[in-house]
């Protein structure tokens, strides 16, 4: 008679334990698939490091929103509202891909972490566009910020070498503080919308952003970016030279 195999998980909670100050996160390569672990105050959460985090395919699609995405386009998008089990699914949806981000974004898959987030970005759309009340959409809306910071955040750092005064090829500090530049605007225009653009440059969020973007040029000597030289020769009316560096941009972009 085989001896039972222990019903806890001590062992490996005792192997791995948990920090408080740090985001405790590892990688894992099994043998048919990589999953992601996060250790948290009373165990550890297991993600799938492809499609949903939890490796379920709701209703034979990758995500639920592509789910729901299916769903609208068949009734119609004016037609679609969210019910109530659609709302708990989204929830879990929601969290799900925020494990993961923080997941990403501590083990430096800044890409994933911008695609995680775009995830994140577009479901948010999805909710405000079919909700079934204006609490339940606030109650979502209230993150987008955070999101776009994280967002913000992580396609900076996608630009930036590993290590200051590394020689890495892809690193392109001038397009980190575009991209930036790109997440300030969008969360302004989020402001703008909630008729809150006062409070702007006061937010937490953006203080911190703006402060990584000026650590950004001091660290790697960047002084105005092409896209900041741009909107400064489109102020000053020199259109000339606007065209110009318009086309500079453009042509940069063509062989990123």
């Amino acid at each position: 008679m085989k001896p039972e195999k222990p019903q806890n998980i001590d062992e490996i909670l005792n192997q791995w334990p948990f920090d408080p100050m740090n985001v405790n996160v590892r990688m894992l390569k099994l043998r048919q698939r990589t999953i992601l672990q996060m250790r948290i105050d009373m165990g550890i959460l297991q993600m799938e490091t492809e499609g949903r985090p939890d490796g379920y395919n709701p209703y034979g699609a990758d995500t639920y929103y592509e789910f729901l995405k299916k769903q609208s386009s068949k009734l119609g998008e004016e037609e679609f509202e969210l019910d109530e089990e659609h709302c708990l699914e989204i929830d879990r949806e929601f969290v799900q891909f925020y494990h993961r981000r923080v997941c990403w974004l501590q083990l430096k898959e800044f890409n994933k972490a911008v695609a995680d987030a775009d995830h994140t970005l577009g479901l948010m759309d999805f909710c405000k566009q079919h909700s079934p009340d204006e609490e339940w959409t606030f109650s979502h809306e209230r993150y987008r910020p955070f999101v776009l910071y994280h967002r913000t955040q992580a396609s900076a750092l996608a630009y930036l070498p590993d290590e200051e005064g590394a020689v890495d090829p892809t690193a392109d500090p001038e397009k980190a503080i575009e991209q930036i530049s790109r997440g300030l605007e969008k969360m302004r225009d989020l402001f703008v919308e909630h008729e809150a653009e006062e409070q702007f440059e006061q937010d937490e969020l953006v203080i911190r952003l703006n402060e990584f973007r000026e650590s950004i040029r001091e660290n790697y000597g960047v002084g105005m970016t092409l896209q900041e030289r741009i909107d400064k020769a489109i102020e000053d009316e020199n259109y000339e030279e606007a065209a110009k560096l318009r086309d500079e941009f453009d042509q940069r972009n063509q062989g990123a």
